[in-house]
C-alpha cells in the first residue's frame, strides 16, 4: 500500500468526526494568521523593531510625523472596500428552417428502361425512379437576468511585493451568528498608488481579484443539494 493512500485511510475516520462534530456543535473559527489559503506562497514575516534606547526622542513602535502610513510592506494591514452592485440581462431568441426536395427519373436508360419494370414490383416508372422529400426546424430561446449587491468593507494583509512594486494582498473575515458562520475572503493585487491616504483601496481597483462570500452551519446545509441527487443530476443523460 503506498504511503499517500495509507494517509488518506487514516485521516478517513477523522474527517468523518469532524463533520460529526460540526453537525452537532456547529462550525468552528479559524485560527487567527496570514490567511496563506487564499494565495499560497511561503509568508514573510517583519522582523520586531529594536528597542530604543534611554536616551532616544521616539518611543518603540511610535508612528512617525512625515513617513507614509499607508501599506506598503510585507505584514502590513490595507482596509478593503468591497461595494458590489451588479445586474445583467440578456436575451437570445434563434429560429432556422430548411426544406429540400429531390426527382430522379431515367425515362431511357440504354434501351433497358421497359426491361427494368419487370425486375422492379409492379406500377414501376422510369420517368419517376427516386423522389424525396425532407424538411427540417429548430427554434430556440434563452434568457439571463442576474442581480447582485454585495457592500462589505474587511481589512487585509500585504503577503507579498512583487518586482515591480505592486503589492500581493489576501485577507479573511469570519463572523458567527448561533450555529451559522460566515466568512469573507479576498485576494488579488493592487498598485500602491491606488491606496488612498486613509490606507484604504475600492475592489475595483484589486487586479486578479478573488472575493468569496459564504458560510456553512444549519442553514447552509440545509440548503445545498443532498449529495447523491447532486450526482445524479450532473451525470444523469437523460
Amino acid at each position: 500500500m503506498r504511503p499517500a493512500l495509507a494517509a488518506l485511510l487514516l485521516l478517513a475516520p477523522l474527517a468523518a468526526c469532524s463533520t460529526v462534530t460540526e453537525a452537532v456543535k456547529g462550525p468552528e473559527l479559524a485560527p487567527v494568521g496570514y490567511p496563506a489559503q487564499l494565495a499560497p506562497m511561503t509568508q514573510q514575516y517583519v522582523a520586531q523593531p529594536q528597542a530604543a534606547s534611554a536616551n532616544s526622542l521616539w518611543r518603540t513602535g511610535a508612528r512617525t510625523f512625515f513617513n507614509d502610513q499607508r501599506a506598503s510592506k510585507v505584514g502590513d494591514i490595507v482596509t478593503v472596500n468591497i461595494d458590489i452592485d451588479d445586474s445583467a440581462t440578456t436575451k437570445n431568441q434563434t429560429s432556422s428552417s430548411r426544406a429540400s426536395n429531390s426527382n430522379l427519373g431515367v425515362p431511357n436508360f440504354l434501351g433497358l428502361e421497359s426491361s427494368l419494370g419487370k425486375v422492379l414490383p409492379g406500377g414501376f416508372d422510369p420517368a419517376n425512379m427516386i423522389n424525396t422529400k425532407s424538411g427540417t426546424s429548430n427554434a430556440g430561446s434563452g434568457a439571463v437576468n442576474r442581480s447582485e449587491k454585495i457592500a462589505l468593507t474587511i481589512a487585509a494583509v500585504v503577503s507579498g511585493v512583487l518586482p515591480n512594486g505592486n503589492l500581493v494582498i489576501q485577507g479573511t473575515q469570519e463572523v458567527r451568528t448561533n450555529a451559522e458562520l460566515r466568512q469573507l475572503t479576498v485576494a488579488g493585487i493592487v498598485r500602491p498608488e491606488d491606496i488612498s491616504s486613509a490606507n484604504t483601496i475600492k475592489h475595483t481597483q484589486i487586479a486578479e481579484a478573488r472575493i468569496s462570500y459564504g458560510g456553512r452551519g444549519d442553514i447552509s446545509r440545509v440548503q445545498k443539494t443532498p449529495g447523491g441527487q447532486a450526482l445524479v443530476e450532473k451525470f444523469s443523460p437523460f
